[in-house]
């Protein structure tokens, strides 16, 4: 790589950084009391997964360990908001499902989320936002095929 392309990369990947950072942040402040982002996150999967997953399924999409994935299930456990049941077929394993009250959790924060990430796109406009989806898109997927 020459070094016009390894500064490329470096300005990228700040800016990527960056951005992470700052729409963590921003999606943080407006989620409903007591929700984090990680919980939100876990949430979200599960209710477009309509159907069980494992602790450790879980934690392979989110790249966590299986403890980190543990201890954000024993909190969502606890809030009422997912389902933790023994795999029937496999001792060994626990299933976990989206509660009812998980899916009116996850549906607060959402409507809470979109107004703030919607007016990000309003102010950069859509098309642009549009045309960068495809290169972050292929970011991500290259990324995650060497993990």
């Amino acid at each position: 790589m020459n070094a016009q392309n390894e500064n490329l990369a470096v300005s990228l990947f700040s800016e990527i950084l960056t951005v992470d950072q700052l729409a963590r942040m921003a999606v943080a402040k407006v989620l409903p009391k007591g929700m984090e982002l990680s919980h939100f996150s876990v949430l979200n999967q599960l209710a477009h997964a309509g159907g069980e997953k494992t602790p450790a399924q879980l934690a392979r999409s989110f790249h966590l360990t299986r403890g980190a994935m543990t201890n954000t299930l024993t909190k969502l456990e606890w809030a009422g908001w997912v389902h933790v049941r023994p795999d029937w077929e496999d001792a060994r394993r626990k299933l976990v499902s989206i509660s009812p009250a998980g899916l009116a959790a996850r549906d607060a924060a959402l409507a809470a989320i979109t107004p703030v990430i919607a007016e990000v796109v309003d102010k950069i406009g859509a098309e642009k936002v549009r045309s960068a989806l495809p290169v972050l898109r292929e970011l991500r997927l290259k990324l995650s095929a060497e993990d």
